[in-house]
């Protein structure tokens, strides 16, 4: 509170020195005070900044009388304790200097700002647009984390400022079992750095990578997982719209954790055009929309096998895969909360038949049939999925309209 004190009196002192305001004479010969121009009335900008500085201080000096009063009574509780337990003095007195060496020990671990210097960093797991993530361990305790490492400027000149506060405050906000969980933040002139949860089980990627496809008691058990996660940011009322197989991470009992949260990669459709929107059959025919042959339909072994040798380069490339994307997404109309469920159910289609199910060759291709997905939706036969299995992907494929947006949220 002395602190407080000082600075107001630093404040009340600069402003006795400021020079007197001027006066002038009226009509009638009377001197007055001369009203202030509309220079010298505060801006907007510092009105906000005032009322900042004032919400700021008020929640400090609340915050530090809350926490003194809480240390007082858990003394009284302590004392009262140790009275009713029939202690003799000597040994209460040397309880209470240590407890009191402990809080103090607390209190300046919670002064203690966090930095870079804090942790050593080691392998990394993953690169991105404007960052990078590695496994990173605490010198003071050696507990193991995950650290994204994220560069301000490219952030600003790509305008992701908004995405990574988005992802910052979900996490710090959501608490789920289903949600990888976010330990600390803080930055330097150069990086902002998220201190994130470990899980040393790999992606959905790596596992679909090694397994080809899975079991529907397998599926059913990550996609029940996914959806937990989905509905638990969706309370909250965020909406992913990245959701894919390596944004699904494994913890190493196996459980599966949503993470990469608003920092989705963008896709590049400026290619796209109107005609590329219409429903058409001509995409399977000899020719496609533009006038190239088309690609010849392939077995689902053969389309397993090409989409394995282009999943790790589509995945990590500049532009991105739109492979999980929703169509009310790339037509760029407005888009809510049920393109997370559109992408679950492609991730669902992918585990079961061993690729997405509107892969193609290139990336326009593909936005093409998802566009255009009632014509290009199907089922291999070699698949031998079961009708639920079936019904539940087309469910969450469907259309975002009223009359099927009741298919999407009852898969809920």
């Amino acid at each position: 509170m002395e602190s407080a004190r000082c600075w107001f009196s630093k404040f009340r002192s600069k402003d006795k020195a400021r020079p007197s305001k001027k006066k002038e004479v009226s009509s009638n010969g009377k001197e007055g005070i001369k009203a202030p121009s509309s220079e010298e009335l505060p801006s907007n900008v510092t009105k906000q900044r005032v009322a900042a500085a004032k919400q700021y201080i008020e929640n400090h000096y609340k915050k530090q009388m809350k926490d003194l009063q809480e240390r007082r009574e858990r003394r009284d509780m302590l004392e009262k304790k140790l009275a009713d337990a029939e202690v003799t003095e000597e040994e209460q007195s040397n309880l209470i200097k240590y407890l009191e060496k402990k809080e103090t020990e607390f209190m300046r671990l919670q002064r203690h700002k966090m930095g870079a210097d804090d942790f050593e960093p080691l392998t990394m797991i993953g690169k991105g647009a404007f960052g990078e993530v590695r496994i990173c361990k605490e010198k003071s305790t050696g507990h193991v984390y995950a650290m994204k490492k994220l560069k301000k400027s490219e952030m600003l000149r790509r305008g992701q400022v908004e995405h990574v506060k988005a992802e910052r405050n979900l996490l710090a906000e959501v608490e789920s079992n289903c949600i990888v969980k976010l330990y600390c933040s803080f930055q330097d002139e150069e990086y902002l750095y998220l201190i994130m949860e470990y899980l040393p089980g790999g992606d959905m990627m790596t596992l679909l990578m090694r397994k080809d496809t899975l079991t529907e008691d397998e599926a059913r058990f990550y996609v029940g997982e996914t959806v937990l996660a989905i509905e638990s940011i969706h309370k909250h009322n965020y909406i992913h719209r990245d959701i894919k197989p390596d944004n699904l991470l494994l913890d190493k009992h196996g459980h599966m954790k949503l993470s990469d949260f608003g920092l989705c990669k963008p896709l590049d459709c400026t290619n796209l055009q109107e005609k590329d929107f219409t429903a058409s059959n001509k995409l399977s025919g000899a020719l496609q929309s533009d006038g190239r042959p088309a690609v010849p339909r392939r077995t689902q072994q053969e389309q397993l096998q090409h989409w394995q040798r282009n999943r790790r380069m589509l995945a990590y490339s500049t532009v991105g895969t739109p492979d999980y994307i929703a169509p009310e997404v790339l037509l760029k109309k407005g888009y809510g909360m049920e393109c997370d469920w559109w992408s679950l159910g492609a991730i669902m289609y992918e585990m079961l038949v061993g690729y997405p199910p509107f892969y193609s060759d290139e990336p326009m291709s593909t936005c093409r049939k998802i566009v255009n997905w009632k014509t290009h939706l199907k089922f291999p036969e070699e698949a031998r999925l079961s009708p639920d299995a079936k019904d539940l992907i087309c469910r969450l494929l469907c259309n975002v309209e009223t009359e099927a947006l009741g298919q999407r949220v009852r898969t809920k």
